[in-house]
């Protein structure tokens, strides 16, 4: 369940930061053991992100080295969007130098985009090697229909001047497969972050299957696919993320220590 806005304020003061700052963290520390519960980790690495409420445009990311599946609130580390980290106890706290270079890309670009996912999975990265890219094959691979960006493999993103060419390919979509390397996601909220991932991974999933089942695929009619495409993507959904977001909440209640920490 969700911590109480009593409990959510004593425990932000405790730690000497605002409620919105520490349900932040528990939030995103959640969607890091989320990630873990439905298997799309890479040992430890690839990031999420989320960007905190203010003018300084600060965001958290994982501390490297921490895995998914023990990630607390407390390991979460906030950096500017130089790299560098604002905590007092910050020189303990290591980041992931490509996290940074593709996190930073998106939070300094996108001011709607308030969560970023990047996930090595294997059928994202499978996807990510076809040269026809997500086909629309499927219900879940509809909702990207028209609604897709492409970035090129550029090698291990530490490169920051890789930056520019990022957020270009981005532009203003919510979800981007990154070629030869896997997939990314954003979104205004966490909640609908994990939705746009999770329908991204599940599309990969079904045209990796289906690829392999060798049989001649069916592919929807154009008006049925921008019809889909349109319906994903009406907006309004904001109550459906957050009801979605709760039942996940509860799906991970008490597995491994808890996240609130």
């Amino acid at each position: 369940m969700n911590v109480s806005t009593p409990d959510l304020q004593d425990q932000a003061q405790r730690r000497g930061m605002s409620a919105e700052e520490w349900r932040t963290r528990c939030d995103l520390a959640a969607l890091y053991r989320l990630i873990a519960h439905h298997r799309w980790t890479d040992l430890i690495y690839t990031h999420i992100s989320a960007r905190l409420p203010g003018p300084e445009h600060h965001f958290l990311i994982n501390r490297y080295g921490v895995m998914f599946d023990e990630m607390r609130a407390s390991d979460l580390v906030k950096i500017d969007l130089d790299g560098n980290v604002v905590e007092e106890d910050g020189q303990s706290k290591p980041v992931n130098a490509a996290g940074f270079t593709i996190h930073s890309a998106v939070h300094m670009s996108r001011p709607d985009a308030m969560c970023v996912i990047h996930t090595h999975t294997q059928a994202g990265i499978a996807v990510s090697a076809q040269k026809h890219g997500l086909l629309p094959i499927s219900q879940h691979a509809l909702k990207f229909y028209g609604h897709l960006a492409y970035h090129g493999y550029e090698g291990i993103a530490l490169d920051l001047d890789e930056r520019e060419r990022l957020v270009r390919d981005l532009g203003q979509h919510d979800a981007m497969i990154l070629v030869n390397h896997g997939l990314l996601a954003c979104g205004p909220s966490i909640a609908k972050a994990f939705h746009t991932i999770y329908y991204l991974e599940r599309a990969c999933q079904a045209q990796v299957a289906a690829l392999a089942g060798g049989s001649e695929l069916i592919f929807p009619p154009e008006e049925v696919r921008l019809k889909t495409a349109a319906q994903f993507n009406r907006g309004g959904n904001e109550a459906h993320f957050e009801m979605l977001w709760a039942s996940m909440l509860r799906s991970i209640e008490g597995v491994g220590s808890d996240w609130r920490a």
